[in-house]
This record gives structure tokens, sequence and C-alpha cells, in this order.
């Protein structure tokens, strides 16, 4: 028969043996997306991205520019350099439109989609066989009573978050 001292040890041994167990083994994940190998890819070069595009919105390379340095700056532990990065990106935005994407019952235009579309150049310095050459674009559309310029901030910033994602996905986290 159990000694009544020794059942109410059981509890506090159990608890005692969970907290060890608890803390002697944990695990860690990172969800920033980027696998890159830190041993031997440690600066990235970004240079500027100009318009290049027939419709030109002035802001909108300032926009590029800070979204695309800041997805790097935030999700690696790459530091950036103005030259002879071990990854390099260049590029160009090459188009901005806008194309009528509904039309309503009185044959005018109900909605607008905008489009803007990256050329992007990216050089792997430690391994040439990822290197690319493609464009990235993304949409975003309005609602035709409105006006452009009341509305082009914000979808500009919508796409550009998109595209700096995308270029961000296919040259550091192999997805």
């Amino acid at each position: 028969m159990e000694s009544t001292n020794s059942r109410k040890r059981r509890p506090t041994l159990l608890l005692l043996l969970m907290v060890i167990s608890l803390t002697a083994c944990t695990i860690s994940y990172r969800f920033n997306g980027a696998s890159i190998d830190y041993t031997t890819t440690k600066t990235i070069q970004i240079d500027n991205f100009p318009i290049r595009s027939a419709y030109v919105w002035a802001p909108m390379q300032g926009i590029f520019q800070n979204r695309i340095t800041e997805i790097y700056t935030n999700q690696t532990k790459l530091r950036q350099v103005t030259k002879n990065g071990d990854l390099q990106l260049a590029g160009e935005i090459v188009a901005f439109d806008q194309f009528n994407k509904g039309i309503s019952s009185d044959g005018y235009s109900s909605q607008v989609q905008l489009k803007m579309t990256v050329n992007v150049r990216f050089v792997n310095n430690k391994k040439h066989t990822d290197d690319f050459e493609r464009q990235f674009s993304a949409t975003s559309e309005y609602d035709a009573s409105q006006q452009l310029n009341s509305v082009q901030e914000e979808l500009v910033t919508q796409m550009v978050r998109d595209i700096a994602e995308q270029i961000f996905n296919a040259t550091v986290a192999n997805w």
C-alpha cells in the first residue's frame, strides 16, 4: 500500500519533470522568408530603379526604392553596399498603365485597373546559377468615378509592396 506522503509528492515530482523537460529543449523557427547562407553571402547591392515607362508619376520611383531596400533590411541580415555586393539587384520600372476594366450599363467605364511592371536583373556573385533577368507585375483597381490623382499613392504603394515581395521571394526566399 502506498503511503500518503508519496502520493502527495507525485504531482510535485511530475510538475518538476515537466518544467525541466520544457526548459531543456527549445525549438526555434524563423519566419522571415529568407534562405541565405550568411557564411558566404554577406552583402547586397540595390541599384536605383529609374522609371522608363511612357506614363510617369514621379513619386513612384522613390516609393519603390524605399520598399525594395526596406524588405531586404528588415527580413535579412545582409549589409547593403553601393558596389561589389555578393547579391546585386538592378532594373527599371518599365510600365505604369491604366486600363478600363469594367463598363457600366450606360456604356462608360466603371472600373479602372492600374498595372505596374518592373524589370529586374539579379546577380548572385556566390552562385551564378541563380542569376536572372525578368519582369514582375502587379495590378490594382479603382472606381472610375474617382480621380486617379486621389487614389494613385495608395494604389502604387499596394502594387510596390506586392512587386517587392515577388522580387524578394525570387531572389533570396527560394520560393
